[in-house]
This record gives C-alpha cells, sequence and structure tokens, in this order.
C-alpha cells in the first residue's frame, strides 16, 4: 500500500506538473512539499493509508525519498517513449533539437520527433531532455 501511494502520488503531480519537493522536508516543517503533503492529504482520507505511510512507515521503507519519486518518474518515462514509439510506428520521422541553459546554468538538449500520424495530421512529441557537457559541433 505504501507503494501504491507514493506511485499514485507521483502520477498526480507529474500530470499536474507540479513541483515535489519542498526547501525544508523534515517532519516539523509547516510546509513539506507537494509529494509529503498530498500523501498527508490522502491519510486524511483514507485510515488504512494513514496506518502505514510517513511516520507510520518502519524507518528503511518509507517510500518517500527523493530516489524513490525519481525512480518513480524514470518508470512513467519509459512507458511514456514507449508509446510515443508505437504512435510513430513505421511512419517518416524528422527529430527536432534544441539547447538552452537552464536555472543552474547547465547545457540542456531537448530532443522532439516530429511525424505525421494515421489521419495524415502533423504531431510533435516531446521525448527527452538530456545533459550535454559540450556544445561544440
Amino acid at each position: 500500500l505504501r507503494v501504491k501511494v507514493s506511485i499514485a502520488a507521483v502520477k498526480w503531480l507529474t500530470s499536474q506538473s507540479c513541483a515535489f519537493r519542498g526547501h525544508d522536508e523534515t517532519p516539523g516543517s509547516k510546509n513539506t512539499g507537494n509529494f509529503i503533503e498530498l500523501l498527508k492529504l490522502l491519510a486524511e482520507f483514507n485510515h488504512e493509508i494513514a496506518e502505514v505511510i510517513l511516520e507510520n512507515a518502519p524507518y528503511s521503507s518509507k517510500y518517500t525519498s527523493h530516489e524513490i519519486q525519481q525512480e518513480i518518474l524514470g518508470i512513467y518515462a519509459l512507458k511514456v517513449r514507449k508509446h510515443i514509439r508505437e504512435e510513430i510506428r513505421d511512419s517518416k520521422f524528422s527529430i527536432l533539437v534544441d539547447e538552452t541553459c537552464d536555472v543552474a546554468k547547465r547545457e540542456q538538449m531537448a530532443l522532439v520527433p516530429r511525424f505525421v500520424d494515421e489521419y495524415r495530421i502533423l504531431q510533435e512529441r516531446f521525448f527527452a531532455l538530456i545533459h550535454v557537457t559540450n556544445t561544440k559541433a
């Protein structure tokens, strides 16, 4: 149940394009970030969830760490990429590549396949954002 609740929270936050983490995720903080706050909200409405998550979970299996969140997100990313590949199938496609600096001054490269779907409508799908160390041709 702990894992299911964490997966559901990641899925919802991702679909709503919300940030996961807060500035202070310690138990005494007034705002521990959207992920933990969402888990608390779910626990308020479901007694079974409240009994097994956060402070009621064993220390070694809370399933709330940043690493767990990233792993769940990675699994969803794989599923989305697989869906995009299935959507493109044997269609002719091109790949749009663009780079920019993020807030931390790191170069990021976006990959966007562009293709015509089975209804002859031009489609573009965001595929990946990749950190690049060198942008020289």
